[in-house]
């Protein structure tokens, strides 16, 4: 199961956060937001396909994404949990913990925004990148 999610780059990604990683709909950012690695996110969570939210409830579930933008794929391996609730309209977090809210769409992640090449991150700095981030369900 495979789904893809287009979203933007924007001078302020600075991703360093230890624990998440976060792409939103939201066209703004401020350098405080230092988990998020993309914005103009096509969809939140409440969008995701229910068949992938259905397999995320099922904490044996393990999840591939992907960040792809120009020539680079950085990978995450997360996991689901039985008590994700995906309905954030705006949002999407992989957390290293185990850690559920509505914005969550993956737990014990084995990557956060600190572990993202910092070549791809001055790629996403600039507004006009495109990328994609990819959830495959294995």
């Amino acid at each position: 199961m495979h789904f893809e999610i287009p979203f933007s780059g924007h001078e302020n990604i600075r991703s360093l956060h230890k624990n998440t990683i976060e792409i939103t709909k939201e066209s703004a950012l401020t350098p405080s937001g230092d988990c998020i690695i993309g914005i103009n996110a096509k969809y939140g969570c409440s969008e995701i396909p229910s068949k992938i939210k259905e397999k995320l409830k099922d904490p044996n579930s393990r999840v591939i994404f992907s960040i792809i933008v120009n020539d680079y794929i950085f990978k995450i391996k997360g996991r689901g949990h039985r008590d994700l609730i995906c309905s954030d309209p705006n949002d999407i977090v992989l957390r290293k913990s185990d850690y559920v809210c509505p914005r969550t769409l993956a737990v014990n992640c084995d990557k956060a925004s600190d572990s993202i090449p910092r070549e791809l991150i001055q790629i996403l700095q600039n507004p006009k990148t495109n990328g994609i981030f990819s959830i495959e369900i294995i």
